[in-house]
């Protein structure tokens, strides 16, 4: 009988009978976004008891992660001030460095979300168990709320501010608001699945700063729009500890939507199944030497 959160074992020769002709290595390295496939349990009460601490632990690190990122990104636009000395530049690279460091520490814990609309994606595209998903999305609310309160805390007046909520510019309609939030959190969840979702994944020990990267790029352009949250859960612990709640639906219609199309997207079109074949044989028309190739040539 599964626990719910136990990973499904194979023997190698059952894994390499699957593969066929092709390689399992791909198969056998461990993405630092995806947990273990879980087996589920008839009993659902029994299920939620035995993984009780197998999910406390990862949810330790989503809510750990999450904390970091309101922490330093919401931080980072209150300790501006009203000048906004650093600009959408520093804000832009405080967020995205959170988000790097966290994924790549603790990636292999977790998964390293750290935001309900990945979350949301993982779960339904089957990746995440949804006892799990309930988990994370709790311990990523509430990590946030706590990096917010703390922020309140040590400034005094951050409620000019609104603890770094974000917030529409004069300018921008919501319809056109919750278009950008979409359209930034696509982006966002589409590199998570690509770079760390995907078996092929060259680049899956960087896979943080992909990410963090993406984040950085987003509040470049949707920052000063919308403030590019492209996260409910960044929106949501500034927006309850300074009681700020105009619009406050795009933050979380916006990226749930975005993140579960680019989920969607990514599993049907290169994931259900894994194709095509990554570039570099001859059989898929492009020539171009794999990554490491070129060190042994």
């Amino acid at each position: 009988m599964g626990t719910g959160l136990e990973p499904v074992r194979r023997s190698s020769r059952e894994r390499r009978a699957d593969c066929g002709e092709r390689s399992c290595d791909a198969d056998d390295e461990k993405s630092p976004q995806e947990p273990p496939s879980l087996a589920l349990s008839s009993d659902p009460l029994n299920t939620l008891v035995r993984v009780l601490p197998d999910a406390l632990r990862r949810s330790a690190a989503e809510f750990i992660g999450t904390f970091a990122l309101i922490f330093i990104g919401a931080g980072a636009i209150l300790a501006a001030g009203p000048t906004a000395e650093p600009g959408v530049v520093g804000i832009a690279l405080a967020h995205g460095l959170a988000i790097a460091v966290m994924v790549s520490a603790v990636g292999h814990i977790s998964g390293g979300h750290f935001n309900p609309a990945i979350t949301l994606g993982f779960l339904v595209t089957g990746r995440l168990h949804p006892i799990l998903a309930v988990f994370y999305w709790v311990a990523q609310f509430v990590g946030a709320v706590a990096a917010a309160a703390l922020l309140r805390w040590f400034f005094d007046d951050a409620t000019e501010a609104n603890l770094g909520a974000p917030a529409l510019a004069p300018n921008i309609e919501p319809e056109v608001g919750l278009i950008i939030e979409a359209i930034l959190t696509f982006f966002l969840v589409w590199v998570v699945f690509a770079t760390a979702a995907d078996p092929r994944g060259t680049f899956k020990s960087i896979a943080g700063l992909a990410i963090g990267l993406t984040i950085t790029m987003d509040i470049l352009m949707g920052g000063p729009l919308t403030g590019a949250a492209m996260n409910p859960a960044r929106a949501f612990g500034p927006e309850l500890i300074s009681n700020t709640w105009d619009d406050f639906w795009i933050w979380y219609v916006g990226p749930l939507a975005g993140g579960v199309i680019a989920a969607v997207a990514y599993e049907i079109l290169y994931l259900r199944p894994v194709q095509p074949a990554v570039v570099g044989p001859p059989e898929t028309g492009v020539e171009e030497p794999r990554p490491g190739d070129t060190a042994l040539s």
